[in-house]
């Protein structure tokens, strides 16, 4: 097997954990590369192993980090690899086991005591162009100007849906669904489902609601607004400005996300998380 290692950079417990991961996994025999900005905080690696994200050719990705470290993954692997998320973040929604637990869980993986949880991703179109991460959280759609609301119109698989005015629109996984979603007045969904939340974000009206639809559906968002430039925002990492004319389309994606479990009771597991972040 071989195995990629991606740490938070911000953090310099992670780092060291990142090493001592990178040891443990050379020293029992595996071939073992990690990320160049994670190199480039700690410089304690062989070069010779050093790779790019987009590079990444491994059976297995370690990411010591919070959520953010597996969203930059996400974004930028050309392959569905397997993740083992060691928490170190502030919330930790996908990640598995926290840093006490590291070595008992590389044990686990390396005895094949394991399954692999797929999550489904959201692909977004730019006036018909694929030019952006798939989504793993959600796909937003905000005003380019705090304070000043946008005018929408959301299509579900052809037709209209709503139209809202607003601080934007969330298009979200189930996964994403305790994120953003979820600030929107969006409701939690069991990730084993395969459907799709739209949630208004600060609409006027009090009869835009969030709404499930199912994962397959195409949802089309047009600004209504001449002048008004808009945001699209990719699960909070990545964000690009649109002109008001541009046309965004979201399609459920051909890619998963692919996480590491030690377990398959995930709707208990799932709701202690949320009990214990809220």
């Amino acid at each position: 097997m071989r195995f990629g290692i991606v740490a938070r950079r911000d953090r310099e417990a992670a780092l060291k954990l990142a090493y001592r991961v990178y040891d443990f996994l050379r020293v029992s025999g595996y071939e073992v590369v990690v990320d160049s900005e994670t190199y480039e905080h700690l410089s304690e690696f062989r070069e010779e192993d050093v790779r790019p994200l987009e590079d990444f050719d491994v059976d297995f990705i370690i990411a010591i980090g919070g959520d953010g470290t597996i969203l930059r993954i996400e974004h930028r692997t050309r392959k569905e690899i397997p993740i083992l998320g060691i928490n170190m973040g502030t919330l930790g929604f996908l990640t598995e086991v926290e840093p006490h637990e590291t070595f008992f869980a590389l044990t686990k993986l390396l005895g094949g005591e394991y399954h692999i949880d797929e999550r489904i991703k959201l692909r977004t179109y730019i006036n018909g162009e694929s030019t952006v991460p798939d989504a793993l959280n959600e796909v937003a759609v905000l005003t380019g100007i705090p304070g000043k609301i946008i005018h929408l119109k959301y299509y579900i698989d052809g037709g209209l849906a709503d139209e809202i005015r607003a601080d934007g629109l969330i298009i979200s996984t189930p996964t994403g669904s305790t994120g953003y979603a979820m600030s929107a007045g969006g409701p939690f969904v069991d990730p084993r489902l395969d459907v799709v939340v739209i949630a208004p974000l600060a609409p006027i009206a009090l009869s835009s609601r969030p709404m499930i639809v199912p994962a397959g559906s195409t949802v089309d968002v047009r600004n209504m607004a001449a002048n008004r430039e808009i945001i699209l925002a990719i699960d909070g990492q990545f964000y690009i400005h649109l002109e008001p004319e541009t046309e965004i389309t979201v399609k459920l994606s051909p890619r998963k996300a692919r996480f590491v479990r030690f377990t398959d009771e995930v709707y208990p597991k799932y709701t202690q998380k949320i009990k214990g972040k809220f």
